[in-house]
């Protein structure tokens, strides 16, 4: 009875997990170039469990006719700021210009890195985004027939077999290590690649795994049940 509660209680447990990665997935089905996670079921006791991976499958170009919206046509990842003051990895192209500070960030308020750290863009009349992530300007009260670069957009390349994928949903290099600007990663202007994640499996997948749930609670509960029921035998033998 103790090993039936037992395995009942690790399948709750495990399946209560993986709604959370299931339900996390769910809340970002609208996030700009987000990538789904993966939960994976090895087995039962101390040697198996949930864990997770990265779905590096691509989501769907949407053209916007915003010239501050870009997607990564391909592969490839936009080198954006963290928390911790280092580098991350994004697809995340819903860019805009902070106000105050000039700075090019994504939806997430996250740094968008150029050649030397954060774009910073003076004050400007309009803004271009090239292919090669080139970031051109006309300067206010500049001249009218031409635009001027002031930045480039750090695009990489990055081994997906390595990386790590934080709270936050950037992509992340091991040891803090950074990759290399890579020339042949391409970006379409004035659009948006939409996250990976399929709203109507996801829903599908959290009605089951509730049922899942709930279906070994009844086991935990029958297993208590059947060991009380046990006892008061035993009592009378």
């Amino acid at each position: 009875m103790n090993r039936l509660l037992e395995l009942a209680a690790i399948g709750a447990r495990e399946t209560m997990m993986a709604q959370a990665v299931n339900s996390h997935n769910l809340a970002n089905a609208s996030t700009p170039g987000f990538r789904k996670d993966l939960a994976v079921y090895s087995g039962t006791g101390q040697s198996g469990g949930l864990s997770t991976s990265i779905d590096f499958s691509q989501g769907t170009i949407h053209s916007t006719g915003h010239n501050l919206d870009v997607a990564v046509a391909g592969e490839g990842y936009i080198a954006v700021g963290t928390p911790e003051g280092g580098e991350g990895y994004s697809r995340r192209g819903d860019f805009r210009v902070d106000a105050v500070t000039g700075g090019l960030t994504n939806g997430a308020g996250q740094p968008i890195f150029g050649n030397g750290g954060p774009v910073i863009l003076p004050p400007f009349s309009e803004l271009a985004i090239g292919s090669d992530g080139t970031v051109s300007i006309r300067p206010l009260g500049g001249d009218v027939n031409g635009l001027a670069v002031v930045d480039q957009i750090k695009l990489v390349t990055l081994d997906e077999a390595n990386l790590e994928k934080g709270l936050d949903g950037l992509m992340r290099l091991g040891n803090g290590a950074t990759a290399d600007f890579d020339s042949t990663v391409k970006l379409t202007s004035g659009a948006l690649e939409g996250s990976n994640v399929n709203p109507v499996e996801s829903l599908v997948r959290m009605i089951d795994l509730a049922r899942k749930f709930e279906s070994q609670v009844k086991m935990m509960q029958t297993a208590e049940e059947n060991r009380q029921s046990l006892n008061d035998i035993m009592k009378f033998s």
